[in-house]
């Protein structure tokens, strides 16, 4: 039987739910789009509408689909395949963590766009 190791990520992803990716790498180059789900023990995201798949279900085996069918679904991206699309300009961008010390001690994270300096809205 084959053992899965259950290990963490080297670091967390900059990448985070709602954000406008564009696909920097694969048979789905230059696509953009909104991320769904990010799995950061597997190191995938999910776009939506970036490698869709079509899947087809037999009649009374899914749930779902009670007729059966063939349906289409978006399956996840390794997330070193994606970069986060700068707010500004729309191209694909780098991201830096800024670091700012409120008045009551608490440290507030900003990510930020390298290539323009514009904040990501989180």
């Amino acid at each position: 039987m084959k053992q899965t190791q259950h290990t963490k990520p080297a670091r967390l992803p900059r990448i985070k739910k709602g954000d406008e990716v564009v696909v920097i790498s694969g048979s789905q180059r230059g696509m953009n789009g909104r991320v769904l789900a990010v799995y950061p023990a597997k190191n995938r995201v999910l776009v939506e509408g970036v490698n869709v798949v079509k899947r087809s279900y037999k009649k009374g085996t899914n749930p779902n689909f009670p007729d059966g069918g063939i349906y289409e679904k978006e399956m996840p991206l390794d997330i070193s395949n994606v970069m986060l699309r700068d707010p500004k300009t729309g191209a694909p961008t780098r991201v830096r963590i800024e670091s700012e010390t409120m008045s009551d001690g608490k440290v507030r994270r900003t990510r930020v766009a390298k290539a323009s300096g514009t904040a990501f809205k989180d």
